[in-house]
């Protein structure tokens, strides 16, 4: 009975140990599942540190970026600096362009050519030279004067006459006519009044009759009677060689003044008539449309010396390649020059054809023209009723 009363305590602390052993292991068992749930449960809760490690991840990116883009835009300035000179070189370009300078030098000589018979190239002038300067304009506008007086080096006055009373009696007939039809004209009137005295005391009926041709006879004959009881009245029968004098005869104003001061006298001036007027504004010399008004821009450009022979050579230019109603800007020797070139015809065949008195092979306007005239290949117009 005592043994198995031992026994059975031996059963029962065994049994108790291995109870203890078991809540132990199963103790430990809990106690490593909630560490592993912990665990388990620890980057839920430093998820936030990772968000806060991505944002400075993205501002280091940011501020990459940000001194990636200073670098770039840095190399990009002193480009677009140069971008910007070259912007203004081109801008500034136009202006060299302007400058009579840039005309090639052989564009006259192969227009003169044209003239004479052989087919020049085709020029193109500048644009137009809007913004020109004063000093620019002064040089090309002489220029062009230079390049004229080349092609019209025997320019003058294409009114016939003898002395002072012939040519304001003339310049007087010419208005609203040509300079042919008045050439034709005056041989008779002069040969029956030669002096200021004859016509003055001239039939009016007569002098109209011989007149008529001319056009506006009956007015043109109150003229010249009227202006010629002035000369014998006032001044003696001589023409007056001043400018004030002149312009208190009848019928005469500041351009058939300039015309006698000039031809008659050596003084120099500016006849603004209507070829003259026509080309002074292609040409942008002015904009003014008033005779007086273009006379004074005009004169501004030129020493008072040139005066009367820039008349000429504007006026011969006008008659002969710079036509009204249609230039032979394909035969002008000025053409790089012009900025109204292409107005007219630019090939220069058909040009060619339009030209006008001796440029085209036909007679002048002068029965009795200069000697300088007949040897550059001038032709003598014929007289009243001659073919």
């Amino acid at each position: 009975m005592k043994k198995s009363s031992a026994s059975k305590e031996t059963a029962a602390s065994r049994k108790a140990v291995a109870g203890k052993k078991t809540a132990a292991k199963q103790a430990a068992a809990k106690e490593t599942e909630g560490k592993t749930s912990a665990a388990k449960k620890t980057p839920a809760t430093k998820a936030p540190a990772t968000k806060a490690a991505a944002g400075k991840t993205a501002a280091k990116k940011a501020a990459a970026g940000k001194t990636a883009v200073g670098k770039t835009a840095a190399k990009k300035a002193p480009a677009g600096n140069t971008a910007a000179k070259e912007t203004a070189a081109k801008k500034a370009a136009p202006l060299k362009r302007q400058a009579p300078a840039k005309k090639p030098a052989v564009a006259p000589k192969k227009a003169t050519a044209a003239v004479k018979g052989v087919a020049p190239a085709k020029t193109v002038a500048p644009t137009s030279p809007r913004g020109e300067s004063r000093t620019a304009l002064v040089r090309r506008a002489r220029r062009i004067d230079r390049e004229l007086a080349e092609v019209y080096p025997y320019a003058h006055p294409e009114l016939d006459f003898e002395n002072p009373f012939q040519l304001v009696v003339a310049t007087v007939l010419s208005a609203q006519t040509t300079d042919l039809r008045v050439n034709q004209t005056t041989p008779a009137l002069f040969a029956k009044y030669p002096t200021p005295e004859d016509l003055a005391a001239a039939v009016p009926e007569e002098v109209e009759e011989i007149l008529r041709p001319t056009g506006f006879f009956r007015a043109k004959t109150k003229s010249v009677i009227g202006l010629s009881k002035a000369l014998t009245e006032d001044f003696g029968g001589e023409v007056p060689g001043r400018l004030e004098d002149l312009v208190k005869l009848p019928g005469v104003g500041r351009k058939t003044a300039f015309v006698v001061l000039g031809n008659a006298f050596g003084r120099p001036g500016i006849t603004v008539d209507t070829h003259f007027q026509r080309l002074v504004r292609r040409w942008r010399w002015t904009e003014e449309t008033d005779p007086d008004k273009i006379e004074a821009a005009v004169g501004a450009l030129f020493p008072k010396s040139d005066w009367t022979d820039l008349s000429h050579h504007v006026i011969w230019h006008g008659r002969r390649i710079c036509h009204a109603r249609k230039p032979a800007c394909g035969a002008c020797p000025i053409a790089p020059l012009c900025p109204a070139y292409g107005e007219g015809e630019t090939d220069p065949e058909k040009a060619k054809k339009l030209l006008k008195y001796e440029k085209g092979g036909f007679p002048g306007q002068r029965l009795k023209p200069p000697q300088s005239y007949l040897d550059a290949g001038g032709k003598p117009a014929p007289p009243l009723g001659a073919g």
